[in-house]
């Protein structure tokens, strides 16, 4: 779950981290009222889950309240990588004399949570990191005694800090590792850190990924989330119990186990087709979760053929049979539809599959292919 720079920066501030505070608005009105509160200049920043505000015109000074209104008319509205802006940040402007990026991720390739440092700042860390690997820190902390002042140390070091500015930096490492660890986050970055030319530190930007798996653990964060700007498959997903992420391809998936959604996706993608989905609908398919299943996949007017792996362990192959021909009577829309079910109860599975005339496949190679080819013929051989 992603937070807006707001709701980050509510969470930083939390734990001591030095920054400008902002005020929200939702109208040029408000933002010339939040101006005049905070005092000129300002910037007026647009709140949205995606990167390249700045560049997308997101992003305005202005140095007079009735000149914040102005930008706050321009901005509101503007679409933003298929995002439309609704809610801006209005936050005192800062004088930089330098931009440093800091973040902190949960990185399973080393199996800990790593901290991501450069004195390249205000611009997108993967780039930097493309371009020019060694101006980007990579620090594994321990993983049972976490952030250490000895890192805290390495880290100033490598951003090149003045001696006095070390002192200053320790409470913003430390209070965005205490925010990643409090809040169950897999990512917490401020970017830019920066300096300012008296030598002050402070958090401009801010940013923190919520693993959403810990967010029964956290109703306060829970909500903070922005349905405005979620995918209202995945909204409809979670309040059905679903594991279900949108994609860009035409093929939807149905699965019961992460792990099998991987892999029917990766054999999608091998047979020649592009996944529509990721989608878990994990143990016991009764006829009811099916068909939510269905309705959020043929939500997508891209998808024109599903395919259905089911794995029958604890689950009864046949129940879940019953329940596709069941969920697929309810179905506003049809499409191609390929069926797999190995496991307990199989063969009663399949004489139900076929008597519904559903196509079915005795492996998965044999369903990716079947899906692929159903979903070329429905667009025509596109």
């Amino acid at each position: 779950m992603k937070l807006q720079e707001y709701r980050s920066k509510e969470i930083l501030a939390r734990h001591g981290v030095a920054l400008l505070e902002g005020i929200v608005a939702t109208t040029p009105a408000e933002a010339r009222a939040a101006a005049e509160r905070i005092g000129s200049p300002v910037v007026v920043k647009a709140q949205v889950l995606v990167g390249g505000r700045g560049k997308a015109g997101g992003v305005k000074l202005a140095a007079t309240p009735a000149e914040a209104e102005a930008r706050a008319a321009e901005i509101i509205g503007l679409v933003i990588k298929g995002v439309t802006v609704r809610t801006l940040l209005v936050v005192p402007a800062a004088e930089i004399a330098k931009e440093y990026y800091l973040g902190l991720i949960l990185d399973r390739a080393s199996k800990a949570v790593t901290v991501i440092a450069s004195a390249d700042g205000g611009v997108e860390i993967e780039e930097t990191a493309k371009t020019n690997p060694g101006a980007v820190l990579r620090l594994p902390l321990h993983p049972l005694i976490g952030l250490q002042e000895h890192n805290v140390r390495r880290v100033a070091f490598f951003l090149g800090l003045a001696p006095e500015q070390r002192k200053a930096f320790g409470p913003i490492m430390r209070g965005l590792y205490d925010a990643f660890i409090a809040s169950d986050a897999d990512l917490a970055e401020i970017n830019p850190l920066v300096t300012t030319p008296g030598g002050e530190l402070l958090a401009l930007d801010a940013k923190i990924v919520l693993d959403d798996s810990a967010l029964p653990r956290h109703p306060d964060l829970e909500a903070m989330r922005d349905l405005a700007e979620e995918e209202p498959s995945e909204i409809a997903a979670r309040e059905a119990g679903i594991n279900f992420i949108k994609l860009d391809g035409n093929i939807g998936c149905m699965v019961n186990g992460a792990g099998l959604a991987m892999t029917t996706m990766d054999l999608v993608k091998l047979a020649g087709g592009e996944p529509a989905n990721f989608l878990d609908i994990g143990g016991g398919a009764k006829a009811d979760r099916v068909a939510a299943a269905f309705a959020i996949i043929l939500d997508d007017p891209r998808v024109q053929a599903i395919l259905v792996n089911i794995f029958g362990g604890i689950t009864r192959g046949d129940e879940v049979a019953r329940g596709i021909v069941e969920a697929r009577a309810t179905l506003q829309r049809t499409v191609p539809m390929v069926v797999r079910i190995v496991g307990t109860n199989a063969v009663e599975a399949a004489d139900i599959l076929r008597q519904a005339n559903l196509i079915t496949a005795d492996s998965l190679d044999e369903a990716a292919a079947k899906a692929v080819a159903a979903a070329l013929a429905v667009g025509g051989g596109a």
